[in-house]
């Protein structure tokens, strides 16, 4: 089972990057199955390119650095799940 605070540690670091473009990252759930659902927001939030960052920066750090985690869904999308 993944911990929601070796998550939210991960999203620590990333944060910062995020912030330097005017966004940031809220962790808003870790699921059994290794799903991790974050809300964009700032700048983020609606950025055509939130998809990209959150699979080729969030998604690829956490999965590298997290046991467990299989993927990243935003939590709008989530709801839809």
């Amino acid at each position: 089972m993944v911990e929601k605070s070796d998550v939210a540690a991960v999203l620590e670091l990333i944060r910062p990057s995020l912030q330097a473009d005017g966004g940031d990252v809220k962790l808003v759930d870790v699921a059994e199955d290794g799903t991790v659902t974050v809300e964009l927001q700032g700048a983020c939030k609606g950025c055509p390119m939130s998809q990209m960052t959150l699979a080729n920066g969030v998604e690829r750090i956490l999965k590298e650095r997290v046991p467990g985690v299989t993927r990243v869904v935003p939590a709008d999308v989530a709801d839809m799940l």
